[in-house]
């Protein structure tokens, strides 16, 4: 986090979306890279590229279970005339000391052992008779039940080009070559190629911690009794989730009654395991907003450069905003808005790209496309805001899901894009080309 404080103006002064944004992105910094192992990498970016040190595979090795031969040993190959060949033992995968296929030769091979000395391709088992003579068969006995499976004769009912079912050195990756670029997000595949290729541990910018804290003396957890003029605490739990989708690693702290003094103390104890704060609710002009009240003077004159800035917006939902820094290591911290459209909205817009940005990704944006409008009536938004109504994406096109209230809980659950409204639009109607944000 830079320790450059957030750019201020008059208290009139209403922000557009991008300058906020803007200023927010401009203040986040990447974290520091580490070194870790590779189930602890899951989800975190690369800061460097990945040569890869061993060719994979390592070796020549058989796709199936079969029998290594010569190529000329099984041409014309056929069911009324079998190719019959000695067998001289088996090839196991994993196997280091090879025997040698000479002419009139077989060797029984297992999926992934390494090509023996002297053969050139392999046949199926089920183009064989498994060295039973009784005809093709549609396996191999197990080794255990029967040893002698690996000497005799087998007879092979047709032919194969040379390298059939043999998986060629390198023809996956080649050493030298380069595995993963710089900027990637380690997923399952990823690791898995981490892993195949030898790395044990790899060099990444960790994925933030983001603690999120919702504030309101009305707020009861789910699961608990709602007495009179309570709400169950949604926003918590909607964006921790966010943040864990987003790809951090997300704390959810209770929700703080409204006390200045406990919200300031709550925060101050969290600091120690957050590299991005987040509070909803308090943000407004109500004489119990109090994040506004707790942390609108925090920093001031301790710590230099720290201080969270106060906003108004000209967006809908969401139009308070709160951002800046707390704390000796300047950790940042965005204050969202307390109803559960606005809150998700803002998480969207705001906390998204700071998480994406802290994770060293250089694309934080969620993808937008232009989608035709699919309502019944109009579109109508106010002057000079830019509205962010929920809808439903598919097929280029989008359908709006609930009404424009910032406490609909129930549409957002239905939604998977925001349909952009532009500040200088005041109506849209059905059948027009409108921008949305996909959510999923």
């Amino acid at each position: 986090m830079s320790s450059a404080a957030p750019r201020t103006t008059g208290q009139d002064h209403l922000w557009s979306v991008d300058e906020h944004l803007e200023d927010i992105l401009a203040t986040v910094r990447p974290l520091e890279p580490i070194e870790l192992q590779l189930l602890d990498a899951q989800g975190c970016v690369l800061v460097e590229d990945v040569t890869v040190p061993v060719s994979l595979p390592p070796f020549d090795n058989s796709s199936m279970d079969g029998y290594a031969v010569r190529v000329a040993d099984v041409a014309g190959a056929s069911e009324e005339f079998p190719a019959v060949l000695e067998v001289v033992g088996d090839v196991a995968a994993g196997q280091a000391d090879l025997l040698h296929v000479g002419p009139g030769q077989a060797a029984r091979i297992m999926t992934g052992a390494p090509l023996p000395p002297g053969a050139e391709t392999v046949v199926p088992v089920e183009w064989t008779d498994g060295g039973l003579g009784e005809g093709p068969v549609s396996g191999m006995r197990a080794r255990a039940l029967a040893p002698e499976g690996a000497a005799g004769q087998v007879r092979v009912y047709r032919p194969a080009e040379a390298r059939a079912h043999v998986r060629a050195k390198g023809s996956d990756v080649r050493a030298g070559d380069r595995a993963l670029e710089a900027g990637t997000v380690l997923g399952p595949p990823q690791i898995a190629l981490l892993a195949a290729i030898g790395r044990g541990t790899v060099r990444v910018r960790p994925r933030p911690r983001v603690v999120v804290l919702s504030t309101g003396s009305e707020l009861v957890q789910p699961g608990e009794e709602l007495g009179s003029g309570q709400i169950y605490d949604s926003n918590s739990f909607a964006l921790t989730a966010a943040a864990r989708d987003a790809g951090a690693l997300a704390y959810r702290v209770g929700a703080v009654a409204d006390d200045a003094e406990t919200l300031r103390s709550t925060i101050e104890d969290q600091l120690i395991r957050a590299d991005l704060l987040v509070t909803t609710g308090g943000v407004s002009v109500g004489a119990y907003d109090v994040v506004k009240e707790a942390l609108s003077h925090v920093g001031d004159e301790d710590e230099p450069g720290s201080g969270v800035e106060f906003r108004k917006l000209a967006m809908q939902p969401g139009k308070p905003q709160g951002f800046g820094s707390i704390g000796p290591d300047h950790t940042p911290l965005l204050a969202l808005p307390g109803n559960p459209v606005s809150s998700y909205v803002s998480f969207e817009l705001f906390v998204r790209p700071a998480i994406r940005t802290l994770m060293g990704l250089t694309d934080v944006h969620r993808p937008r496309r232009r989608a035709t409008l699919r309502a019944d009536r109009a579109l109508t938004s106010p002057k000079g805001r830019r509205q962010f109504l929920r809808g439903a994406y598919a097929d280029s096109a989008v359908t709006p899901v609930g009404g424009s209230g910032s406490h609909l809980v129930a549409a957002l659950a239905q939604a998977d894009a925001l349909i952009v409204v532009p500040e200088d639009v005041e109506s849209v109607e059905p059948g027009a080309e409108v921008e949305v944000v996909l959510l999923g």
